[in-house]
């Protein structure tokens, strides 16, 4: 029977969200309703609300979640009510071009619900990438269900369903940070700290932090950075120099997706390094490089969507190195909130005063 609660809705671009009365289906074959728990503050849902992502409104927004598995539909084998489990956007079909070649990270025809949430009045919704989890009970295709150790706290365990994966991963996964090697991080948010806790465990000597905010660097100490620059004092391509013995890091994030932070990176790289865009561009932004200096730098520039992550091998070992005391996840929340402080957050967020701001169901 389809049951109503209460989820926080974006009716206009640019308008305030408001908390509202959704209306969840059952599970139909391969969904799942789940209980959130705690959900994560992400730029991605102020995007949706501004419009930025498309304009499929009303939306239903939140993704960065993690909670209870409530029912499943038919078919369904892989989770089971009473699991605990981090919400997912990439749930692989296994059977795309990209998954055929054992590459499912780049799964190129992810699964959503087929049924749709709605409002009162039977408005469908549409759901932050495809999750909608700013609210107490969701409904998402059980592929975007990835079962976890319960004993890691719903609040940190939530991030690694977008921001925190997408940095380590961008770091890991796409740039092949390994023992030794130097990194330079640009932007120090949410994501570009991951980027750096994610250098830190796999062992890389030289950790740069870039900003233009000093409390974002100090913020970036606690999460592994051995130096940091502040872009607003610095040359930052000279900065980063300095300190990898003239040569440049061998991998550069650009966690900000700007085509000065993209220059920046590219050329702060040593040669033959690598560049990672895991910051997204809006779609007026362009960048001009020299094509001889993209030939003579070699190496490769690559884009990081989610961190590269297979949320089934990722999230269960990040959570267990959590709970090992080896990743610090407690230190991205700076705060949690209730449903109805949502806008409130989102004003924090583009002020630059948190890190994370959770929902806590």
């Amino acid at each position: 029977m389809p049951q109503s609660v209460r989820g926080v809705v974006a009716h206009k671009k640019g308008e305030p969200v408001s908390v509202e009365t959704i209306i969840v289906p059952d599970p139909g074959p391969g969904e799942a309703v789940v209980q959130v728990q705690a959900c994560g503050v992400c730029h991605t849902d102020l995007h949706y609300r501004e419009g930025g992502i498309n304009d499929e409104f009303p939306f239903l927004l939140g993704h960065e979640a993690a909670g209870i598995v409530e029912a499943v539909g038919e078919g369904v084998t892989d989770v089971a009510p009473g699991d605990f489990v981090i919400l997912n956007w990439r749930a692989v079909d296994g059977t795309c071009r990209a998954c055929r070649r054992g590459e499912p990270w780049y799964c190129f025809s992810t699964h959503n619900a087929a049924q749709k949430m709605t409002l009162e009045s039977g408005q469908e919704l549409s759901p932050a990438l495809g999750i909608g989890a700013f609210v107490e009970k969701t409904l998402v295709h059980a592929g975007q269900c990835t079962k976890v150790d319960p004993a890691v706290k719903p609040e940190v365990a939530g991030l690694l369903g977008c921001g925190v994966m997408a940095g380590i991963g961008a770091a890991i996964n796409t740039g092949g940070v390994g023992r030794g090697d130097s990194i330079a991080v640009i932007g120090c948010g949410g994501v570009g700290d991951a980027a750096i806790a994610g250098a830190r465990l796999a062992g890389a000597s030289t950790i740069i932090a870039i900003d233009m905010d000093d409390r974002k660097l100090e913020w970036a100490k606690g999460f592994g950075a051995t130096h940091t620059i502040n872009a607003r004092e610095r040359d930052v391509v000279e900065a980063v120099q300095e300190l990898t013995d003239g040569n440049g890091a061998n991998v550069v994030v650009d966690a900000v997706g700007r085509p000065e932070t993209f220059k920046q990176a590219f050329y702060a790289r040593d040669l033959a390094g690598t560049v990672v865009l895991v910051g997204v561009p809006t779609p007026d932004m362009t960048v001009d490089l020299p094509l001889i200096d993209v030939f003579g730098r070699g190496g490769s520039t690559k884009s990081s969507w989610y961190g590269d992550c297979l949320p089934s091998r990722d999230f269960p070992m990040l959570v267990d190195l959590h709970l090992q005391g080896r990743l610090p996840l407690e230190k991205f929340v700076s705060e949690t909130i209730a449903l109805d402080g949502v806008e409130a957050a989102f004003e924090k967020m583009h002020k630059g005063e948190v890190l994370r701001s959770v929902v806590l169901f």
